[in-house]
């Protein structure tokens, strides 16, 4: 958490009405949503004029989370997103801790703001750019790190319902639906402390893993075709070139989970997944860890990436192809076992 001087000094920030930005990274999960939107309820009933700024557009699996409908889009409304940033009082950046990480033309536009800036986030190696960062990789999401700031700040009863779902939809997806290591009895208290305020567990999780629609399905099952096994390595891959994503009418949010497939093998304690995203021109990769193996360290010394220990992404300039075959060229020398 963060030092008390440094809770003080947001206390008084807070204590009069302000311009508050909340800006995510590109390309959005359940944790960028849920904590921003966590964010965003929470501000307001402080009677500050909050807006959140997503870099790109949020997956349509999310779009039923409380205000959703409020989201500035910065690719799509460049002009309005341009004039809320640059007549800021305070920006938040959550579930993020490298400017680089909302996309090259965001990059720019906030590295030439003298906006004072929060970083909340969970992720290793945070740049040094906010006056405040509570940077903490113990925690499992950010969304747990947004109910302890707010508590923090002793303002646990303006957790209503909304804050709470937004809270509790962004732990439920970044811990694997409580499965991943980081889940810890810290995390399943909060989660019983936002039952208590209301919201309805059952039906976030069915909007959020069982609304799916018949091409997501067919796509899933076109990615487990795909499936390859390397037991050498204990480790597998999976693959979608772009061809297959058009096949299936890919949505933003379709190949969400995935990848977490590759580790329910027996035996498997390293997984990827290699998604083509021609209009880019890269290769965007996902990687999963069991265990004491870094996907963090391997994907910033390979891949042009970074994470967790267990959770990270990536991307490739190459073609599909030629990324798998570096991707097993490199097990080679990472994952030769004794």
């Amino acid at each position: 958490m963060l030092q008390q001087n440094d809770l003080n000094a947001i206390q008084k920030l807070l204590e009069s009405p302000k311009k508050i930005t909340i800006i995510s990274h590109r390309n959005p999960d359940g944790d960028a949503m849920g904590s921003s939107l966590a964010l965003l309820h929470f501000l307001k009933q402080l009677q500050h004029e909050v807006t959140f700024i997503s870099p790109n557009e949020f997956p349509d699996f999310l779009a039923w989370l409380p205000g959703t409908n409020e989201v500035v889009i910065f690719e799509r409304e460049f002009e309005k997103a341009f004039k809320i940033l640059t007549t800021s009082d305070l920006i938040f950046t959550l579930d993020f801790n490298a400017l680089h990480r909302t996309g090259d033309a965001m990059q720019k536009t906030l590295e030439t703001l003298e906006v004072p800036m929060i970083m909340i986030d969970h992720h290793q190696a945070p740049d040094a750019y906010p006056i405040f960062t509570f940077s903490d990789t113990s925690y499992g999401s950010t969304c747990e790190m947004i109910y302890d700031f707010i508590n923090a700040l002793d303002y646990n009863n303006l957790i209503n319902k909304e804050v709470a779902t937004c809270i509790y939809t962004g732990i439920v997806t970044d811990s694997g639906s409580f499965r991943f290591p980081k889940t810890t009895a810290k995390t399943h208290q909060c989660v019983a402390n936002l039952i208590e305020k209301g919201i309805n567990n059952s039906e976030i999780h069915n909007l959020l893993f069982d609304n799916a629609n018949y091409n997501r399905l067919q796509l899933l099952g076109r990615a487990l075709q795909n499936m390859v096994v390397l037991p050498e390595y204990q480790t597998s891959y999976i693959s979608l070139s772009q061809e297959e994503l058009n096949t299936f009418k890919h949505e933003k949010g379709d190949t969400e989970g995935i990848v977490n497939y590759g580790l329910s093998i027996k035996g498997i304690d390293f997984t990827a997944i290699f998604i083509e995203n021609k209009d880019e021109g890269i290769v965007k990769i996902s990687f999963r860890s069991q265990g004491s193996f870094d996907v963090n360290q391997f994907a910033r010394n390979y891949f042009n990436g970074g994470g967790h220990i267990n959770a990270a992404g990536g991307k490739s300039f190459l073609s599909l192809e030629e990324t798998i075959q570096q991707f097993i060229s490199i097990l080679a020398k990472e994952k030769t076992r004794k």
